[in-house]
């Protein structure tokens, strides 16, 4: 028999019946784990979610003194939901028991290595644990910004419907008396409306260089606003917001996002201010997508625009790359266990790290990291570790460390997912028109509940199988997006609205996440459709060696050719 020193603290809600129950238990027996439990639910009634937590315990093992620790829980109900400061009763009760324990290392002719990465993601996650029962949870949000609410309901693309939304957003600039130069400035896919410092926020933002005084957006002549977009976490309405139908936050819930409806809330901000019209609508990666989604949306609204390492339609290298970011962060089990309902436990941490590890690779070039990192270690006096040993591998480790608190997951999913999704081309342009015509009803209803498989995939019975010879891919007539051909005239004519607003279009070599040729096929295509103002830029690899990263780096080159174009 294992002798058990037991002692639990915690509180359960019962939900069904709003009813708060709470439970001291200090039990001290030679009985073992599951007689215990037996014996505690006869004697004191305990609601069974909370006996099956207790029967989950792991047996104390490998050890001559069996011995069990336990955290004293804090009310779940203390909790708060990210960007609300209103309290939320959570569904279920945790209850942290035996350390998880490393089975001992038979005696070996070698040492056991050491792993201090995995030490790391222990002590967060014991750190976290400790936040998530005191509160509050973490805040994504950069520091003061102006929110913008809309009151009237939202429809999506895809059906889903956000009954209000906020969008956070930041100006600079003064906007002249009749409104006519105001460039709105789109985020890349992990950006916050913070692009510059302002009074209120003196951090310098994502894009300090690029805005301010003779910059390339010059604040002596343009009024520039940036939002967070819709689906983020930082001020805007995304997945970590409250559902107000639920008061619960959103979380997996949130409807499927596109670019075009990021676009259609930022439009919703202009008619708040009264913009009819923007100077320039300007955007960088995610925010050259948008940029460009914004004129074919409304090209009336429209004067100019700027797409800088963006597309005009995700290519499948670059879905294939987020898609990878998206599994491992969902097989966290953190973000796993809950379905990504995670907003009253422990967010999806090492996921998040792993993600942002494989976004850098993506980020920035190998060129750049031969002649930053080579092939150094970071210290070439100790022997190799299965850690992060060379220098690049201690790079992209740090690059994960930083990031994986500072943003939403399920954000990172539903944004993402937006950028896999985006297409200019006719064909998608028309089917989603009818589905909107279609869905138009539900603004005037009431919020349905679906059935659990409404939202479902079916994955193939047969996987995807690779070929045994490449001859027939490349024997293939069917058209790569990476040339302009017969299949491109379905995005000449989902672009046509697009013919007479000056378009800046700047790509990179270098950039492998949203390759050179895409900004090439955007300034073609737009050519083909008929616009005779399009300037088209390409940085070579003796330009720049950053990659997609460029736009954040490149002052004098990106920055010199916006600065150019706006006049």
């Amino acid at each position: 028999m294992a002798s058990v020193h037991l002692t639990l603290y915690f509180q359960y809600i019962d939900v069904h019946k709003n009813n708060k129950r709470c439970f001291e238990i200090i039990f001290e027996t030679e009985l073992e784990i599951g007689r215990v439990t037996d014996c505690l639910n006869s004697s004191m009634n305990i609601p069974k979610p909370i006996i099956n937590i207790l029967r989950g315990v792991p047996r104390a093992a490998r050890s001559s003194k069996p011995r069990l620790h336990t955290d004293a829980l804090q009310p779940w109900a203390a909790r708060r939901s990210v960007h609300s400061n209103s309290r939320h009763s959570a569904q279920a009760a945790s209850v942290y028991a035996a350390e998880p324990s490393i089975p001992d290392v038979p005696q070996s002719s070698n040492p056991q290595l050491a792993f201090p990465c995995l030490d790391n993601v222990e002590e967060r996650t014991q750190k976290l644990s400790r936040r998530s029962m005191s509160g509050p949870e973490p805040s994504y949000t950069s520091g003061k910004h102006n929110t913008f609410r809309s009151h009237e309901p939202i429809l999506l693309d895809w059906g889903g419907v956000l009954p209000r939304f906020d969008i956070a957003y930041e100006t600079w600039g003064t906007l002249n008396a009749d409104k006519s130069n105001a460039v709105l400035l789109h985020t890349g896919l992990s950006a916050s409306s913070h692009a510059h410092s302002t009074v209120d926020n003196p951090k310098p933002g994502w894009w300090e260089k690029f805005i301010g005084p003779g910059a390339p957006l010059d604040t002596n002549k343009f009024f520039v606003i940036c939002t967070n977009v819709l689906g983020g976490c930082y001020g805007s309405t995304g997945p970590a917001s409250l559902d107000p139908t639920s008061q619960q936050p959103y979380a997996t819930s949130f409807p499927i996002l596109t670019m075009h409806d990021m676009v259609r809330a930022q439009f919703r901000l202009l008619d708040y201010l009264s913009i009819n019209k923007l100077y320039a609508s300007v955007g960088c990666s995610m925010g050259g997508m948008q940029s460009l989604a914004a004129g074919v949306i409304d090209s009336s609204r429209v004067g100019r625009i700027v797409s800088v390492s963006g597309c005009a339609r995700s290519h499948p290298y670059s879905i294939a790359m987020r898609h990878t970011q998206r599994q491992v962060l969902m097989s966290d089990p953190n973000w796993a266990n809950t379905r990504g309902n995670y907003y009253n436990s422990l967010p999806p941490h090492q996921g998040m790290k792993l993600a942002r590890e494989i976004a850098t690779v993506t980020y920035r070039s190998g060129p750049e990291w031969e002649k930053r990192f080579g092939r150094q270690r970071a210290d070439p006096n100790r022997p190799p570790a299965l850690c992060p040993d060379f220098l690049i591998e201690t790079y992209l480790d740090h690059a994960g460390e930083k990031w994986c608190l500072e943003y939403d997951a399920n954000s990172l999913l539903y944004v993402s997912k937006a950028m896999d999704l985006f297409d200019l081309g006719a064909q998608l342009q028309n089917a989603t028109t009818e589905r909107r015509r279609q869905n138009a009803g539900k603004l005037q209803t009431k919020p349905q509940t679906l059935p659990h498989d409404s939202c479902s995939l079916v994955l193939p019975e047969k996987p995807y199988e690779e070929q045994d010879s490449s001859e027939d891919i490349m024997a293939s007539e069917k058209p790569g997006s990476a040339h302009l051909d017969s299949a491109s005239e379905d995005l000449v004519q989902g672009m046509a609205a697009l013919r007479d607003t000056p378009t800046l279009v700047v790509g990179v070599a270098s950039d492998i996440l949203f390759p050179a040729f895409q900004q090439r096929e955007i300034a073609e295509t737009l050519r083909k459709a008929g616009n005779r103002v399009v300037t088209h830029v390409e940085f070579g690899e003796d330009r720049s060696l950053f990659g997609h990263d460029t736009f954040l780096l490149d002052l004098e080159g990106v920055g010199g050719e916006i600065k150019k174009f706006l006049g």
